[in-house]
């Protein structure tokens, strides 16, 4: 039976004048697609346009049409900003985030006519969004809070049911631990994930994404006991992971041991990583 929630194009009410729209790349890495929010009705801002789908850009302006007056993205991996700039040609609409930074994996194209400030307040019509950096799964990551939903979009820095891939240089562990114990001074109850249905008891969900990553570096610690490579010790940290999954969960391990290295806990030589006493 197919779940109308996760229509892909189907406009669907997530809280008082906000709605979802599914974009068509459903992946291992996007779950059912990417999440696409329209916030306000009389002026729209479209949170997240998605990947460059001309599919999707016409669900889009179906949905919000002439009122589109913003285009705000968390951050420029290719399956969240790609399609700001037709949607922003079709529109007129502003474009505000982080530019992209010089790494792989991101949308070059993205050109910000405005980058928020850790905290700044953006009014956009009759809403009123708090913009968060949250560096760590990006170094661009933006959350935006909707304090009068008490709604946090989080973009990939928070997700339904998994932990996000924080592949290093432009992903780093320690940077993504600080920005999950910063979002928790925020006021918020419920999660708007790049991907996946909105998260209740939101900072129950961040409390426990902490609390993983850290189990996940303690059983690092624990399986360098004895000297391994990157392979072996993928193999003996994600034993709970589906093999095909491993070369994703590679890349959040070499996260793992490059802040474990910068704190000295951790060396690595021909290859080969030990545990330092």
């Amino acid at each position: 039976m197919i779940d109308e929630a996760f229509i892909p194009g189907k406009p669907i009410p997530v809280a008082a004048g906000v709605r979802r729209v599914l974009a068509r790349n459903p992946g291992m890495m996007t779950g059912a697609g990417t999440n696409t929010y329209l916030l306000g009705h009389r002026e729209v801002a479209v949170l997240d346009p998605g990947p460059d789908d001309p599919h999707h850009l016409r669900s889009i302006l179906a949905a919000g049409g002439p009122s589109i007056r913003w285009i705000i993205v968390t951050h420029t991996h290719r399956d969240h900003s790609p399609l700001a700039a037709a949607l922003a040609r079709a529109t007129g609409a502003r474009l505000i985030g982080l530019p992209p930074p010089a790494a792989s994996h991101q949308d070059e194209s993205f050109r910000p006519d405005e980058s928020p400030r850790d905290g700044e307040r953006l009014m956009l019509g009759e809403i009123s969004l708090t913009a968060v950096h949250t560096p760590g799964h990006a170094s661009n990551c933006v959350c935006y809070l909707l304090p009068a939903q008490r709604l946090l979009f989080t973009g990939d820095h928070v997700l339904a049911g998994v932990s996000p891939v924080i592949a290093a240089p432009d992903g780093e562990m320690a940077a993504y631990l600080s920005s999950l114990d910063k979002l928790l001074a925020y006021d918020f109850d419920r999660i708007a994930p790049g991907h996946g249905e909105v998260l209740t008891e939101g900072k129950r969900v961040v409390e426990k994404l902490r609390a993983h990553r850290i189990a996940r570096e303690d059983k690092v610690l624990h399986c360098l006991e004895q000297p391994a490579t990157l392979d072996s010790l993928t193999a003996a940290v994600y034993t709970d992971v589906a093999v095909d999954r491993h070369e994703w969960a590679k890349l959040t391990l070499q996260a793992h041991l490059i802040k474990l290295l910068h704190e000295g806990r951790v060396s690595e030589h021909d290859g080969v990583w030990r545990r330092r006493r």
